[in-house]
């Protein structure tokens, strides 16, 4: 009965999906297409589009972003990741391939052992997949981003040194370097150009780039206004101390790289192991499953390895 039920909502979810990606995903982007058609000029002329951005939906189905809004901060976390990301996706989306990725998975791991615990438990672990592939791509984007950094104040010291004001070298930066930093700069020199405090636009940069330099940036440039000094200085003293801390960095990588190796192989060791003792000797591990006590070995022996996962972990990430 259960296979059943699960076999049910499946193939719906597929159907809908299905329904959603090839009828009313393009019938939403026509008819997007056409609103922004017949949008008179006058409402747009002299404005950039994420300059007067509002709220986006967090999902194209009313019925789940209506849902989504009344989470409260629930899905803050999930928003973040997405802004980071630069991707052109909603909260909805992460949600319905989550959800879709764990049924999909249950089913498989059902139908395969037959045990209910451990298509749960595959579930639970593959659900979060599509977060996590957003996460990835954010975490390269903000890499990116954290290498260009200190080409972008070395831009605007020049800049400076040459008698040009604060807001050119933004915009130098913005045209000379490419993105995803010279996005972040066109929108923070735009913002600041239609007449957003300066404060305000670079409190917002702090905001969208989480990372240590941009906020001492961020410190130096604010400080600079109230008090004075030599700017350009400064932001040649914080492009040469980000590169150095690069240096470090890679130096660490390079001591350290036997020691995660070894961790990868430590964590990935017993499941990989216990998937060939299923398919070549099934007898030998299905006690593991049919036993009272095989199941409290099992269930200790996976707490154990999350906990020398997140220790091996904890060990070789070294912070510079």
């Amino acid at each position: 009965m259960p296979v059943a039920v699960v076999t049910f909502v499946v193939c719906a979810t597929t159907v809908l999906g299905v329904y959603w990606l090839f009828i009313l995903g393009p019938e939403e982007r026509a008819g997007r297409a056409l609103r922004k058609r017949l949008k008179p000029d006058s409402e747009d002329r002299g404005q950039r589009p994420e300059l007067a951005r509002t709220a986006a939906p967090l999902s194209a189905l009313k019925t789940l972003d209506a849902l989504l809004a009344r989470s409260g901060g629930v899905i803050d976390p999930i928003q973040r990741i997405i802004a980071l990301s630069g991707l052109r996706v909603t909260v909805g989306v992460i949600v319905l391939a989550g959800g879709l990725v764990g049924m999909l998975t249950f089913l498989v791991v059902q139908l395969v052992t037959g045990v209910v615990w451990i298509a749960a438990g595959a579930a639970l672990f593959a659900a979060p997949l599509p977060y996590s592939y957003v996460r990835a791509i954010a975490n390269r984007r903000l890499r990116t981003l954290e290498e260009q950094f200190p080409q972008a104040i070395e831009l605007i010291a020049v800049s400076l040194r040459a008698g040009h004001a604060f807001a050119t070298g933004l915009l130098m930066v913005a045209e000379e370097i490419a993105a995803p930093m010279g996005t972040e700069f066109r929108l923070l020199y735009d913002q600041q150009n239609y007449g957003k405090p300066l404060p305000d636009v670079l409190k917002g940069l702090a905001e969208r780039v989480p990372l240590l330099d941009v906020r001492i940036f961020v410190t130096a440039v604010l400080t600079q206004r109230e008090t004075g000094g030599n700017l350009a200085e400064v932001l040649d003293r914080l492009a040469a101390l980000v590169r150095e801390r690069f240096t470090i960095r890679r130096q660490v990588q390079s001591v350290s790289a036997h020691g995660r190796i070894t961790g990868w192989v430590l964590a990935f060791m017993p499941p990989a192991v216990a998937g060939m003792l299923f398919v070549v000797a099934p007898d030998h591990v299905r006690i593991l499953v049919e036993d009272p006590v095989g199941l409290q070995l099992v269930a200790a022996g996976l707490f154990l390895q999350i906990v020398g996962t997140l220790a091996i972990r904890r060990i070789v990430d070294i912070e510079i």
